[in-house]
């Protein structure tokens, strides 16, 4: 399948970074109208303490009242396992669709299991208003966006390609940090390899914008979050200089193996598979649960 790009569109892209989590939210604004999306936003948890607050996200939405946009889509690349989601807070306070990749519903039922979730937890992606296939498109004001599935880290990772501007989740990191680990329930080296060689053939000039950074392999940089499909394409370590898909499975598996699980894992994923929102207790309060020894 081919994934048209017009790259003489060239959207306004405006980063958020959230230092607790390495996260990068963007706003992404139509350059020929106010319309905008916001693409993988960030939701505050003291999890030792059991308390959410919206620092982060109050930063996107007083951003987007200050200039004037109005926001049509609130955009998750994947279901995050470092960090939670806050679409559903900033749907309520500016509106817009909250949309995902269709495969949310594999993550869904695995995740499900793992968290012992009853029948009352729907399992078919109906927490979210729009799910996407492989090569859909939709609208950002006068801007045709493209979703691309690309699983390998999760089943419903996708990347998002808005006119030259294509938002990677975590299918790559910056060139010097290579890729995503590919060892949670449903990933596979291979197919996140296949996933980055589909990427890497939108138009070399294309931007490309990381869900994460943590300043190179050893800290050594500043932090940063765009590069472009030529530069990964020539210089990422993990998966770019023509490597092969044995090299890249071989080596990813490798270091996969060595990787702590993410800190935020636990509290991560019970609130995106639901889009954001936290599950409650049968008397309706926001309530965590802790699976032992299953993930």
């Amino acid at each position: 399948m081919s994934y048209p790009s017009n790259m003489q569109v060239k959207p306004e892209v405006t980063p958020f970074f959230d230092p607790g989590t390495n996260t990068i939210t963007y706003v992404v604004k139509d350059p020929a109208s106010t319309a905008c999306a916001v693409v993988d936003s960030v939701m505050d948890i003291d999890y030792f303490a059991g308390r959410i607050t919206y620092d982060n996200a109050d930063k996107v939405v007083e951003f987007i009242r200050e200039n004037g946009l109005q926001l049509e889509w609130l955009i998750e690349t994947h279901v995050h396992a470092d960090h939670l989601s806050a679409a559903p807070y900033i749907q309520r306070e500016l509106g817009g669709k909250i949309g995902i990749g269709d495969q949310i519903t594999v993550v869904q039922e695995t995740f499900g299991k793992v968290f012992n979730e009853g029948t009352e937890f729907q399992r078919d992606g109906s927490q979210f208003d729009a799910l996407f296939t492989d090569g859909d498109t939709y609208e950002v004001g006068s801007m045709t966006c493209v979703a691309m599935h690309t699983p390998g880290h999760t089943p419903a990772c996708m990347v998002h390609v808005m006119g030259d501007a294509a938002f990677v989740g975590d299918t790559l990191f910056m060139p010097d940090a290579g890729s995503a680990r590919a060892d949670f329930p449903g990933g596979d080296a291979g197919q996140l390899y296949d996933s980055i060689q589909k990427v890497l053939t939108l138009p070399d000039e294309t931007r490309l914008f990381m869900c994460h950074d943590y300043g190179g392999q050893n800290g050594q940089r500043d932090i940063a979050w765009e590069t472009t499909v030529g530069e990964e394409r020539a210089e990422n370590i993990h998966a770019g200089g023509g490597k092969s898909r044995e090299e890249f499975v071989r080596f990813r598996t490798e270091r996969d193996a060595t990787l702590a699980v993410p800190r935020l894992i636990i509290p991560s994923l019970q609130v995106n598979m639901r889009a954001g929102d936290v599950p409650e207790d049968p008397d309706g309060n926001p309530m965590l649960k802790v699976p032992v020894n299953k993930l």
